[in-house]
């Protein structure tokens, strides 16, 4: 059985992919990078109407496949996303902020009239990435709003609605009594559990081409742990990765992934302070709203000829990707000089922006305001990250620091996916079936999507 939801036993057929790619414009035809397949799902969203779970496992192109819909569907769509970090990365806004609900358990006292009334008026599709994250009182709330101020009784108001990510990856985040307040109202915690995602008739997309990795035996693995079903032997391989090695000895070849922000930065402290030679400090510049705990990268940024950094931002010239490792050379005049996949080259400061949704004039589309910035190199130490940092990054040498038990659903299927292949993976303990957390509930899924319509696809 495939993983994630959709399986066609149990419920109707699942889109299958084949290629990645993304539009260059939003006006211009679909890129010739899209697979007809691609192309044709893209189409089939735009025109159809129908409200999407667009899932599928690490590594299978979510993100591309989200942002090419987005340049498609242009100012008729919003992005939004649970936290301000995943937003950031969305290009969009967060659910909390756009309707305006308090960062807590939301009630129906919660849900109000909004002032950007207008925009949510002209609002035609709403896409919302790491819906993973969003929990089921969450998913309420954003279907009462919309009902109220579209002045509508369809679910969600009428709106569109694409829901991306894996539910096998990043959990919502639910405290204490929480629990069984989400029980009670809902069934249970996760988006899919508020009765609208029945009542709205979601098809699910399952993306099931893996890129990130080619080896069919790690890819089936990845798969198992996943799914919540490794077996002995798949279990064995793992744990034949153990080398002995500590994380700061390993971070010398490899990228250690571990679960806490203090692991991870005494690591890079550590093998920032043994370079020879004075820091640097590169400071930053922020404009309006971008607070500290949503910038992808330090301010003020400590470098230091030697060390190693990740380059965290798409170059223009395709010299390099977001997630590409270099290591500083220089400092000079024009920015820092980091040597990149054997070649060095100049880096130089970009800008990350945070947005608003508002109406244009004429209140028949969308717009996004810029509401702050922040502006520095696109560098980040990368000796050491936390497994939750490295969430979407393919790396070819990953050490994945394992100190106790891992403590939350889905992290170790996140780290261990990060790795480009099994060969280029290593842990610093045996994997035990204690870390291998995956709460069942996440399966349900697939009993409340609609099966996709017949010979869609060629």
């Amino acid at each position: 059985m495939s993983a994630g939801c959709g399986a066609e036993a149990r419920n109707g057929p699942v889109f299958t992919l084949s290629a990645a790619g993304c539009p260059a414009d939003v006006n211009a035809p679909l890129s010739p990078h899209l697979s007809p397949d691609q192309a044709r799902l893209v189409e089939h969203i735009v025109s159809s109407g129908t409200n999407v779970f667009l899932t599928g496992r690490a590594g299978t192109g979510k993100t591309t496949l989200t942002r090419a819909l987005l340049k498609r569907l242009g100012s008729k769509a919003a992005v939004l996303a649970p936290t301000g970090v995943a937003a950031m990365h969305a290009g969009g806004q967060t659910l909390h902020s756009f309707f305006r609900l308090p960062p807590r358990l939301i009630e129906p006292a919660d849900v109000k009239r909004l002032r950007n009334a207008r925009a949510i008026k002209a609002l035609e599709v709403l896409v919302i990435d790491e819906i993973s994250m969003v929990r089921s009182d969450m998913m309420w709330a954003i279907d009462a709003a919309l009902r109220m101020n579209r002045n509508s009784s369809a679910p969600f108001g009428g709106v569109q609605m694409v829901l991306v990510g894996d539910l096998a990856q990043l959990p919502p985040v639910v405290q204490g009594e929480e629990a069984a307040y989400l029980e009670m109202a809902y069934g249970g915690p996760f988006f899919f559990h508020t009765p609208v995602f029945r009542d709205a008739g979601f098809t699910l997309i399952e993306l099931e081409t893996v890129y990130r990795q080619s080896d069919p035996d790690f890819v089936e693995i990845l798969n198992a742990i996943r799914e919540g079903e490794i077996r002995r032997d798949q279990g064995r391989r793992l744990n034949e990765r153990v080398t002995g090695r500590s994380a700061l000895e390993a971070s010398e070849t490899h990228v250690v992934l571990t679960p806490t922000n203090a692991a991870a930065a005494r690591i890079n402290s550590a093998r920032l302070d043994a370079l020879v030679g004075e820091p640097r400090l590169l400071p930053g510049k922020v404009e309006g709203e971008f607070e500290e705990r949503v910038r992808p990268t330090d301010e003020p940024l400590v470098l230091k000829p030697g060390a190693r950094v990740m380059l965290i931002r798409n170059d223009p010239a395709g010299r390099w990707v977001n997630g590409s490792l270099g290591e500083v050379v220089a400092f000079s005049a024009d920015g820092v000089k980091v040597h990149v996949n054997g070649e060095t080259h100049t880096v130089e400061p970009v800008k990350w922006e945070r947005f608003r949704y508002t109406a244009d004039a004429s209140a028949e589309t969308l717009k996004k305001e810029t509401v702050g910035a922040f502006e520095q190199y696109p560098l980040r130490l990368a000796w050491a990250m936390t497994i939750h940092k490295a969430q979407g990054l393919t790396l070819d040498k990953v050490y994945l620091d394992l100190p106790g038990r891992l403590f939350a659903h889905g992290q170790a299927y996140v780290a261990l996916s990060r790795a480009r292949s099994i060969e280029g993976l290593e842990l610093s303990r045996g994997l035990a079936p204690s870390d291998l957390i995956t709460d069942e509930r996440i399966f349900d899924v697939r009993s409340y999507c609609d099966p996709l319509p017949k010979g869609l696809l060629g």
